[in-house]
């Protein structure tokens, strides 16, 4: 591995700013066209399953692309990595705002997610490079701001903007704006990287793509598809034994892709445990709510929206404040305090009726929100603190790409669990029912027996953040740990 990392010598405020402006934008995109999707449908005469594939191909190259930042992050400088990923992100988005047709359409999502992939681990490691320990917590805690803020707003932008205008402003919306970043990178960026001699292996790219690539599509379909579809566990196994031959070779290499050697730091190692659960847990609030509010409560899409925005306003204000606390008093009491916000709230809606107030949601998702701005980036944080400076790209790209398949494993779990306690609720109701049930009994045993699922769901949740919450106690405050670093 090379000793030196890609040399940001503490790059301006300026220079960040426009970094987290180009981060902004292309993590609001991820959520941006859920809401979206019924209008394309009917534009395009597209089914589900292929609309489906807007969110699963973006998910899916993010989770190709992102292991191989370690290795773009070290050979290339900010300056080149910045606009390559702007500039695609840039022209996917022009692309899919003027598709005629839906191949068009998805080209033009996965050239966006193939600068949008970039982005993330680019950021989190200019930050760690240019920030001393002791104030790295404040300027994570701002891009945690980006992080939690930008993908919830998006299905509230998103219904507001599809519900007065036509679907494709939703690109033509977003790229003047990322042109304007790609221009503005282009003049004021001007960070030099001395050459570099890492070689590329492409072996290794090719596993990594097979193995990420299959764990996603797998979990991701699983809930749509059900577990014992080949589509699903043809595409899991390829995915593990890919990843296991991997891991493998990257132990050989002189340079890995990859360096798993960031998993000896116990607290970088604990840290991604910890991630890998809040992410599975998180999604379930991000899932269940709209699906109960619209299904159960009879509101519109856009008030589910509405009902959700409040939190992410919170979590974006709390993220610097949490950031600041995180430099003064370390992770462990806010990751505690936070895990226990998250489990009270979870295990409040596990208890949902029919008469549950909208209000009530809003005000118990906020809390939900609240606690999750106190564990995230300060666990993140805490663990890239132990890494040695040459492992911040590996920590970094690894972290990502852990979110992206634990998010991926949380919503194909969440799926299953409320799919399955449904149908038994379901067929427990029917049984109980004296003769043939009308069309009406029908509904509202779907009803009821959905309303019994959901709240299985958020209660499995609850669970799984007890496990988080016994975690957070074995944490550390983390420094680097110079004198470990064994360079191949």
């Amino acid at each position: 591995m090379s000793e030196s990392l890609n040399s940001v010598s503490r790059p301006k405020y300026g220079i960040i700013a426009i970094l987290m402006i180009g981060a902004f934008i292309s993590f609001l995109n991820n959520t941006l066209l859920n809401v979206a999707l019924p209008s394309i449908m009917a534009d395009l005469n597209i089914t589900t399953a292929t609309a489906q594939w807007l969110s699963t191909g973006y998910m899916l190259v993010n989770g190709i692309l992102i292991p191989t930042t370690a290795f773009l992050i070290q050979k290339y400088s900010v300056r080149h990595l910045f606009l390559a990923a702007m500039l695609l992100f840039s022209v996917g988005t022009v692309l899919a705002g003027f598709a005629p047709m839906f191949n068009v359409l998805l080209a033009g999502r996965m050239i966006q997610a193939s600068g949008s992939a970039i982005m993330m681990p680019l950021l989190m490691n200019v930050i760690l490079v240019s920030f001393p320990v002791a104030k790295r917590g404040t300027a994570m805690g701002v891009l945690g701001l980006i992080l939690m803020f930008a993908p919830a707003i998006g299905p509230t932008l998103s219904g507001w903007i599809v519900e007065h205008y036509n679907w494709r402003m939703l690109f033509h919306f977003i790229a003047p704006i990322a042109i304007a970043i790609l221009l503005l990178g282009f003049f004021l960026l001007k960070d030099k990287k001395d050459k570099v001699n890492i070689d590329f292996d492409g072996f290794s790219l090719v596993l990594s793509s097979i193995g990420f690539g299959g764990l996603l599509y797998g979990f991701s379909s699983a809930g749509s598809l059900g577990w014992s579809n080949p589509q699903v566990y043809v595409t899991l196994i390829a995915g593990i034994i890919s990843l296991v031959l991997f891991i493998q070779r990257q132990s050989k290499l002189k340079q890995p892709m990859l360096n798993f050697d960031v998993f000896s730091y116990p607290m970088f190692s604990l840290a991604a445990i910890l991630m890998i659960v809040i992410n599975m847990a998180m999604f379930s609030g991000f899932m269940l709510l709209p699906i109960y509010v619209q299904t159960i409560l009879g509101v519109s899409p856009m008030e589910a929206g509405l009902m959700l925005l409040p939190g992410a306003i919170v979590s974006a204000i709390m993220s610097p404040i949490t950031g600041r606390l995180f430099d003064k008093y370390g992770g462990k009491i806010l990751a505690i305090t936070g895990l226990t916000l998250m489990m009270g709230t979870t295990f409040a809606l596990s208890n949902l009726t029919f008469e549950t107030s909208y209000y009530y949601l809003m005000f118990i998702h906020v809390i939900r929100m609240l606690g999750m701005s106190m564990v995230m980036m300060p666990v993140q944080t805490n663990g890239l603190n132990q890494l040695p400076v040459d492992y911040y790209p590996h920590g970094t790209a690894m972290n990502n790409t852990l979110n992206q398949v634990s998010g991926a494993i949380g919503t194909a779990l969440i799926i299953t669990i409320m799919a399955t306690r449904e149908k038994g609720y379901a067929n427990k109701l029917t049984e109980a029912m004296t003769g043939q049930p009308t069309a009406e009994g029908k509904q509202q045993i779907a009803l009821e027996a959905m309303l019994g699922g959901i709240n299985d769901a958020f209660l499995v949740s609850t669970f799984i953040i007890v496990v988080a919450l016994i975690l957070a106690f074995f944490i550390k405050r983390a420094t680097p740990e110079e004198n470990k670093i064994q360079l191949r």
